[in-house]
């Protein structure tokens, strides 16, 4: 799962030309980095992945994302509104990366080998993903909204390549994707599974490419079902 330097810097873009009328009110930035504030947010929105990531959302810290980007604090007020305006600014950027990958006319298997390689390859994004899951029902669970929608456009992706005979009409598009996701984060969330059964580091690139590999040819093997 891999949110790309080029893709957070479209977002951290987008969100300057946001802050600029607000930099008009009295508010005011502190005077350190009020002079490139497009890299702030950008630094502020790695490092909030590399925290949030680590952590969850509950347990994450504002000032530790601050000090990871070597700026003040409260330009993540400034900035992005708080904590969860960084975290909804980092997760935006993320579901639209993934709704991008699974088009329509892209074949599944080829979606499925990337989401496996991205889950290896972008650890704190893939367990980002996974502590929405794991928090789900606590006071403080964040990102529901964001992540039933980018669901929900997944299922119409799986089913539109189910049409196109990418895999057969007895298989429930909806629990297939959960299939797949889970198959996705195997290297995460069973490290010593993957270790043992395989031998290799379910964090290596090596590892990354053959399993996503495999993944695309089972579904490419679910298209030759008769």
């Amino acid at each position: 799962m891999i949110v790309s330097t080029e893709r957070l810097k479209e977002s951290a873009a987008k969100l300057n030309r946001m802050s600029e009328a607000a930099s008009r009110s009295p508010r005011r930035a502190p005077v350190e980095r009020q002079r490139d504030p497009e890299r702030t947010k950008v630094l502020l929105l790695e490092a909030a992945k590399a925290e949030f990531g680590a952590k969850g959302y509950a347990a994450a810290r504002v000032s530790e994302i601050a000090a990871k980007a070597g700026v003040n604090k409260q330009l993540i007020s400034y900035y992005f509104g708080g904590k969860e305006g960084l975290y909804n600014a980092l997760t935006a950027t993320m579901y639209g990366d993934y709704a991008a990958v699974a088009d329509h006319e892209k074949p599944f298997a080829e979606v499925v080998r990337f989401f496996a390689r991205s889950g290896v390859r972008d650890h704190d994004l893939a367990k980002l993903f996974l502590w929405e899951n794991l928090t789900d029902g606590a006071p403080d669970a964040i990102g529901v909204e964001g992540q039933r929608e980018f669901l929900q456009r997944q299922v119409e992706y799986v089913r539109a390549r189910q049409a196109a005979g990418d895999f057969p009409a007895d298989l429930d598009p909806a629990f297939l994707l959960v299939i797949f996701m889970a198959a996705s984060s195997a290297a995460l969330a069973l490290p010593r599974i993957v270790r043992a059964v395989s031998g290799q580091d379910p964090q290596s690139a090596e590892f990354a490419e053959a399993y996503g590999e495999q993944l695309a040819r089972l579904v490419g093997h679910l298209a030759d079902s008769p």
